[in-house]
């Protein structure tokens, strides 16, 4: 929902900050101003969401470029560039520095907020991306968790994590134990079997702490997927 999409415009013009602080609010966003790059860049650190940064170039203190290069060293917050550069080699330039999208001044409220749209519904299927879930079985790949319906099972390895990743990936697929070895622990599998049946024993230990539910399934002679 719009209220809980935090916006951050940083421009030092503080007629176009104020114009477009207005037409987002009345947008259904919620707005945070900053009026320097320093400004902007102490924010980001207070601020814990904002979904997109609205950026102009030609700032006091730190420079557009350099606030960019910050955002792009914390995360992925999706950067919408205001700038009066207009030529194609300049607005290239922008977008492998780390922009997501770039906005010529000067501008229409209309195509702002349509590129806006633009881009927080890329960021939504991102975020979407990351949540893998089968019957009451979500992994989190942002926060490397394994919930159960909505209970999280503690202390899952790296290695345990990828098994169910693989598994939950492709629910009707029954993976060889070379496959699955070779997939969790990136590498060669050499033919022993224990080190994988040991942590597939420890996830359905794991599991069983918190649901009665089966969710691996041991094919004999083959490998493992996911119970039906």
């Amino acid at each position: 929902m719009k209220d809980q999409i935090n916006i951050m415009v940083v421009e030092d013009d503080v007629n176009i900050n104020n114009l477009l602080k207005t037409a987002l609010e009345k947008s259904g966003y919620k707005v945070v101003q900053a009026f320097s790059g320093t400004e902007a860049r102490l924010l980001m650190q207070m601020e814990q969401m904002i979904s997109l940064v609205l950026l102009d170039l030609m700032l006091p203190g730190l420079s557009g470029e350099e606030v960019l290069k910050r955002i792009r060293e914390k995360g992925n917050v999706p950067v919408i560039v205001l700038t009066a550069k207009d030529s194609l080699d300049e607005k290239i330039d922008l977008l492998t520095k780390g922009a997501d999208d770039y906005i010529t001044k000067p501008f229409e409220l209309p195509e702002v907020l349509a590129r806006i749209q633009v881009q927080l519904r890329h960021a939504e299927r991102e975020t979407e991306g990351e949540l893998l879930s089968y019957r009451d079985l979500v992994l989190d790949k942002t926060k490397y968790q394994v919930r159960v319906d909505g209970i999280e099972i503690s202390k899952i390895t790296k290695q345990e994590f990828a098994i169910l990743e693989l598994l939950v990936r492709h629910p009707k697929q029954v993976f060889s134990k070379e496959d699955i070895f070779t997939y969790a622990w990136d590498e060669p599998y050499m033919g022993e079997t224990k080190t994988l049946d040991v942590h597939i024993s420890n996830i359905r230990k794991k599991l069983k702490k918190v649901t009665s539910e089966e969710y691996i399934q041991t094919v004999w002679g083959i490998g493992y997927r996911l119970h039906e």
